[in-house]
């Protein structure tokens, strides 16, 4: 009876943890393409797209951890 609700709560929390993986993801590549077209990319703009990047491979880190399955 417990563990039902575990289960369910971890699938929650898995899909969220997926949908906030695709739109960092989605938000890195922007910023990627949007520095590789640009003349003289500012450092603001340098500092940003590492900072998407990091955002990206965290919550890819922490996805690869909990085991989270992408549901096709």
């Amino acid at each position: 009876m417990f563990f039902r609700r575990k289960k369910r709560l971890r699938h929650e929390y898995d899909a969220t943890l997926i949908q906030q993986l695709e739109y960092f993801k989605q938000n890195w590549m922007n910023q990627k393409t949007l520095l590789e077209r640009s003349v003289d990319p500012s450092e603001e703009a340098k500092a940003t797209l590492k900072i998407a990047e990091l955002k990206y491979f965290y919550m890819f880190r922490e996805a690869k951890q909990r085991q989270a399955k992408v549901k096709r």
